[in-house]
């Protein structure tokens, strides 16, 4: 069997597909911090606190990812100072994870957020969320000092986009 290959779009956080990665992201990453399954009413309650309504042009980006056509993962890009982005909403789903896909959407990522003006891009990510702190140390973010006091922040990481 051949290598199924990711393919990465830009799309609008509206779209259906955008709609579906946010929830299971959302989903996944609220259940991991609280340690057991959100409610339905919870996980509303979150997408309504974080639409991602500003990861759209033309100071943000959207992307999906899809592994052999199918719905994979996804991650964001917004200007948040001029010259500088931050990097969000990553997520593969379970099905799809260790095939390349994060480094992937990180780069589409990091493509979007040159193409807004940023040469740096910078983000936060919590203590539990192992997986992403390494993702991010693979595609070459280094851990910085604080630059938010956001609720969930325990880890700050930049990266020089050349």
């Amino acid at each position: 069997m051949g290598v199924v290959e990711w393919t990465i779009t830009e799309t609008p956080v509206d779209h259906p597909d955008a709609v579906a990665l946010m929830r299971e992201y959302m989903d996944e990453v609220a259940s991991r911090y609280y340690g057991r399954s959100v409610t339905e009413a919870e996980l509303t309650h979150y997408l309504a606190e974080e639409p991602g309504t500003d990861l759209v042009p033309p100071t943000g980006a959207f992307l999906v990812g899809r592994r052999g056509g199918v719905l994979a993962g996804c991650a964001g890009t917004r200007v948040v100072a001029p010259g500088v982005s931050e990097l969000t909403k990553v997520f593969v789903k379970p099905a799809h994870r260790g095939t390349g896909g994060g480094p992937r959407l990180v780069a589409a990522a990091e493509t979007a957020a040159r193409r807004l003006g940023s040469a740096l891009m910078r983000l936060d990510t919590r203590h539990d969320l192992v997986e992403a702190r390494a993702l991010y140390a693979k595609t070459g973010y280094a851990e910085v000092e604080p630059f938010n006091d956001e609720q969930f922040a325990e880890h700050w990481f930049a990266k020089t986009l050349s």
